[in-house]
């Protein structure tokens, strides 16, 4: 079969879970994810992304004779899914996850220790990887995550404000007093 492993060109990194693992459900088991926001316009890595997708679609057929109903794919598409969120027009997405840490590297490849640094919001790379799954009778493919790499930072997409916009410096003794 032909590799899976993709290394993208430049995304937006959403839902970032990269230096502490999370159960999506209560219960379940904990993995490092993130979602990759993909510009339509970065047609390589769609098209390397479909490539990877493909050749695991022909490897089970190969295998099962043919795709059922129900056959899940990782890429998904912002304007159809997420129409009321403006960050994902004009975008595919995809959700990749491990229970192995990534690793998570600087656009100097040095390494990135701090959850501040790496957030949901910033852009970089990411190398993934694309794998068949069969479980309780899902049945698809799935995308696996290997490595991340900030490039830039970006708006950040927590919903919450920061302290500097929830407060202004007090200038003066009268403005504290006008607390009082």
């Amino acid at each position: 079969m032909e590799s899976t492993k993709v290394v993208t060109g430049i995304v937006r990194f959403s839902y970032a879970h990269v230096f502490e693992p999370q159960s999506i459900e209560e219960g379940g088991d904990k993995k490092y994810s993130v979602s990759l926001i993909i510009p339509k316009s970065d047609k390589k890595t769609i098209a390397e992304i479909e490539k990877a997708i493909n050749a695991l679609k022909e490897e089970y057929k190969t295998k099962n004779g043919k795709l059922p109903a129900k056959f899940k794919i990782p890429l998904r598409d912002g304007d159809e899914e997420k129409e009321d969120d403006e960050t994902y027009a004009n975008s595919v997405f995809l959700s990749a996850s491990s229970k192995s840490k990534p690793g998570v590297v600087d656009k100097n490849v040095k390494p990135i220790i701090s959850a501040d640094e790496f957030y949901s919001g910033c852009y970089g790379r990411a190398s993934i990887s694309f794998y068949l799954f069969d479980k309780a009778g899902n049945k698809g493919i799935a995308c696996g995550l290997n490595n991340l790499q900030k490039v830039k930072e970006g708006d950040a997409l927590s919903g919450r404000s920061s302290a500097e916009e929830d407060f202004k410096a007090f200038a003066t003794a009268e403005d504290e007093d006008d607390l009082l």
